[in-house]
């Protein structure tokens, strides 16, 4: 049964218990590592039926806050940012709509890390992707293997030093390959006329801006590394 709603959604009784167990692990000082009490003391301690409880509690282990181990009973642990954004972003069942603002965000979170990128890169790493753009082959109008695209910017995410950006990284990938390959007749002119306009960015224009340390002039670039990504969104609103 509702018995509140929020922005007009329904509450339900199960998330207002799991409401109440977040509230208990901090009013009991409970953290990463701490053992949570069992079924029947949280049901006591909460005033809520079993039933009800063991859902709340189920929700916390899918989300990674909470883990089972042998002989020590429920454990509270610091779940993955992420974690539940990869268990349920695939492409195959989002609208266009969620797929064109993960597109963007991306793109605008790509250009946003300039700055740390040129703040903590090593000579080893700009060797790293000196490597990676020379093993990678560029196809007609800019175009990369999708090994190649994946290791290149996997690579600029982790030189950030950020753990959850790399792993966004790892989720957005799959979003990117499919978002490609569906829209791909859509790509194509744009990427033609970019290239006919002499302005498409490669690679290898943007790992020799890293070298030579020209951030204001990788900010610019890398913005228009993703034109014909840009432009694509823009057309489809």
């Amino acid at each position: 049964m509702y018995h509140l709603e929020l922005d007009n959604k329904p509450i339900t009784l199960v998330d207002q218990i799991e409401d109440k167990l977040l509230n208990y692990f901090k009013a009991n000082d409970l953290s990463v590592g701490s053992i949570i009490p069992n079924e029947i003391e949280l049901a006591g301690a909460l005033g809520v039926g079993r039933s009800a409880l063991r859902e709340a509690l189920s929700r916390l282990k899918m989300m990674g806050l909470i883990e089972t181990r042998t002989r020590r009973g429920m454990i509270l642990k610091e779940p993955s940012l992420l974690g539940a954004m990869k268990r349920v972003i695939d492409p195959r069942i989002l609208s266009e709509n969620t797929l064109f603002d993960l597109l963007d965000f991306r793109v605008a979170l790509e250009v946003g890390i300039s700055s740390d990128i040129f703040y903590y890169i090593t000579s080893e790493e700009i060797d790293e992707l000196d490597k990676i753009v020379r093993m990678g082959q560029v196809f007609n109008n800019n175009e990369y293997p999708l090994i190649s695209e994946f290791m290149f910017h996997s690579k600029l995410y982790e030189i950030t030093r950020n753990k959850t950006i790399a792993e966004f990284q790892e989720i957005i990938h799959p979003v990117l390959t499919f978002i490609k390959d569906k829209f791909k007749v859509a790509f194509e002119p744009i990427n033609i006329e970019l290239e006919r306009q002499g302005k498409l960015v490669s690679h290898s224009d943007l790992l020799e801006l890293i070298k030579a340390g020209d951030e204001k002039g990788y900010k610019q670039a890398i913005e228009q590394h993703f034109m014909v990504y840009k432009t694509f969104l823009r057309n489809r609103k």
